[in-house]
């Protein structure tokens, strides 16, 4: 296997590592989530089991849908923005701490982060995983790229309705918002 593809792997596997071990720190005081999780929860665990799973077997496999003949410029690319989504997601994550929730309980005991790279951008654990999913599809060469634009839509949704619901419960939420940009610091 090429460098490359190990270190998709090696990334791969160190963005769910630190999500499991961090997740499993449970704050004092806190419930922990229920045991039979509701029926949108297990689907969308899921979902990112099989979207796992997939880039998996496309780290492992030949190129699927190959967009150039020559990929050595679109690897490169590819490799740039996976590592860029990488850092931005786990240091998201770091930077959150004991604030961050869990998308399938999803309960509310967050302070307003403004440190870190929260200083810059709201949801940089959101933007760092799509810049990773568009730049390991470049870096494996696949058409499959186009694939990321359809998860686009639920991850701007979400993010607006987590916003909605911070900006109800946490004082200072609304002046962060305002001082701060949703995905790409300075821009959007």
């Amino acid at each position: 296997m090429d460098p490359l593809r190990l270190y998709l792997l090696a990334g791969l596997g160190a963005h769910k590592l630190v999500w499991e071990v961090l997740k499993r720190r449970q704050p004092a005081g806190t419930a922990a989530p229920p045991e039979r999780p509701a029926p949108v929860a297990l689907f969308l665990k899921g979902v990112k089991l099989a979207i796992l799973s997939g880039l998996v077997m496309q780290a492992i496999m030949p190129d699927i849908l190959p967009i150039s003949a020559d990929p050595r410029a679109v690897r490169a690319v590819g490799a740039v923005l996976f590592t860029a989504g990488l850092v931005m997601a786990i240091l998201g994550r770091l930077h959150l701490g004991d604030n961050w929730s869990d998308i399938e309980s999803a309960p509310l005991r967050q302070a307003v982060v403004d440190t870190g790279i929260y200083r810059y951008v709201r949801h940089p654990i959101y933007g760092g995983d799509l810049l990773l999913l568009l730049g390991f599809e470049l870096s494996v060469n696949s058409w499959l790229v186009l694939g990321v634009g359809l998860v686009v839509p639920y991850v701007l949704w979400r993010a607006a309705r987590e916003e909605a619901l911070l900006a109800e419960a946490l004082p200072g939420y609304a002046a962060y918002r305002r001082r701060t940009r949703r995905f790409v610091p300075f821009v959007v």
